[in-house]
């Protein structure tokens, strides 16, 4: 593990920028002889090229908000969040609830509901999941900038009480350690856990952000995140997070605008590209009690790994964690490697035979709407959990699909479990905000570098190993990648030209 202070992080950056330039000047070569050759056969004159310049610049600048692919309704509403029933008619009432948790980095929770024929709740909804449910997160306000991370496990609680007192949890990155960390308070209230992108040991592997923010904040010195909060009247705006994924990758950026025009006479492609850039461009503000406790607890102290974590008065304790779990990583995720999601399973206390990996081929966000994730892994999972969750155990799996995309230690011998500590009553000054000084009730931007699931430590050890905190990214969805990343002739939602999102 790198010392805070190495110089592999400005070695990191230096080959990343390296790397968008190549691939700018590759984007806007190929896009340019497209568009010229297409001129030429469309027998263009000047006042066509003007006109094509004129639909070039409000494509891209005219967006609105994001909305829901597939009928849905409310069924209940707290300040920070929506809960949406996406439940088939027909569905089996006792037949245990599935709660999708979404990402929870500035953007709109649509992403999990994407369009149509990309929709993660859709397909879970026709893998068997038929009592299916997401959060939708509210932007902060005023009123719910102090929130913080006890006013979302109650939100998670009144949610587990109204479907029926135990549900499947599905969190997709912020939502995935939101979720994990409920089930480790809560494990009696938690049948099955999937999480995707989600960095439950951020100091694992080796993403391109952590070495932006070693040079930018040093040391883990919080001040610049405490400086955004507050210019900001107590919230983190959604913007400061966007412009913050668009530095990692800027030539993704530029590779969706100049791929649009030469392809501006592409009817589908105009279109994919006005429905990913109406989700990706509208922000929302995250609170800022909420958003500098991520910061400083999960991912400079890395608390939750260590089993330092205090949340409602408790220490977090990951070996808590007895039900089955689902672990979903991306093989070109530059913003969450995959031992950042691994690391859960060898954390928790769930039997080897209920611990399924799998691993998209795609980036960040296609994790969570790409076809192929959509295809070749949820199905798996949802289909999965289905039979875990119907009241007889006739279709319960025996062992659940493990297929990582490199070789993990063997379940059988990696499963070193520390003793499981009883969750100690602490101080709530430890907490970062009280629940009660809440409102009623309302993240990390490579590839993977390791092959095999790191043996569990005791906090001790893992305190020695670890390198001095470092600083989180601003977010945690990152660039445009991989579901973004335009391609020549392909859906600039899918999966990432450039290893991304």
């Amino acid at each position: 593990m790198r010392d805070s202070h190495s110089p592999t992080s400005s070695s990191g950056i230096f080959d990343s920028l390296v790397s968008a330039t190549v691939g700018a000047w590759t984007a806007y070569s190929t896009a340019t002889i497209d568009y010229w050759w297409g001129a030429v056969r469309r027998g263009a004159t000047p006042l066509d090229l003007a006109s094509d310049l004129m639909s070039w610049s409000i494509t891209m600048s005219d967006r609105k908000r994001p909305e829901w692919a597939h009928e849905n309704r409310v069924i209940k509403e707290w300040p920070l969040a929506r809960l949406r029933d996406y439940s088939a008619p027909d569905a089996d009432p006792d037949m245990i609830a599935t709660v999708i948790l979404p990402p929870q980095a500035g953007h709109d929770s649509s992403i999990i509901d994407f369009t149509a024929d990309q929709s993660q709740v859709v397909v879970g909804r026709e893998s068997g999941c038929h009592r299916i449910y997401c959060l939708d997160w509210i932007g902060a306000t005023q009123e719910t900038k102090d929130a913080g991370i006890d006013d979302y496990m109650a939100i998670l609680r009144e949610t587990a009480e109204l479907l029926g007192g135990k549900v499947n949890l599905v969190g997709d990155c912020q939502g995935g350690w939101t979720a994990t960390i409920f089930t480790a308070l809560y494990p009696e209230r938690v049948n099955t856990l999937a999480i995707a992108g989600a960095p439950i040991d951020f100091h694992a592997g080796e993403p391109l952000i952590r070495d932006w923010v070693d040079a930018i904040a040093p040391g883990g010195d919080m001040t610049i995140y405490r400086s955004v909060v507050e210019a900001n009247n107590g919230v983190l705006p959604g913007r400061f997070l966007l412009d913050g994924f668009k530095a990692l990758q800027p030539d993704q950026e530029f590779s969706r605008s100049i791929q649009l025009l030469a392809n501006l006479h592409d009817a589908e492609h105009v279109e994919r590209y006005r429905q990913f850039e109406d989700w990706f461009q509208w922000t929302q503000a995250l609170p800022g009690v909420f958003y500098l406790w991520v910061v400083e607890h999960l991912f400079i102290r890395n608390s939750l790994i260590k089993g330092e974590l205090v949340v409602e008065g408790r220490i977090v304790d990951l070996a808590a964690i007895e039900c089955p779990l689902f672990l979903m990583a991306g093989q070109t995720d530059h913003i969450t490697p995959a031992d950042q999601v691994w690391a859960l399973a060898d954390y928790a206390s769930t039997p080897a035979s209920m611990i399924g990996r799998q691993s998209s081929t795609g980036g960040h966000l296609g994790l969570f709407m790409g076809h192929e994730s959509l295809r070749n892994h949820w199905q798996v999972i949802f289909k999965e959990m289905a039979g875990l969750s119907t009241p007889t155990p006739d279709d319960d799996p025996e062992v659940l699909t493990d297929e990582p995309s490199q070789p993990v230690a063997s379940k059988a011998t990696s499963a070193r479990k520390t003793p499981r500590r009883k969750s100690a009553d602490v101080k709530p000054a430890a907490v970062s905000k009280p629940a009660e000084e809440a409102p009623d009730a309302e993240a990390a931007a490579t590839r993977i570098s390791t092959t095999r699931v790191p043996a569990k430590r005791t906090p001790t050890e893992e305190s020695a190993a670890s390198p001095k905190p470092k600083p989180p990214a601003v977010g945690s969805v990152g660039a445009a990648e991989s579901a973004t990343g335009i391609r020549r002739q392909t859906s600039p939602v899918e999966e990432p030209r450039s290893h991304e999102d």
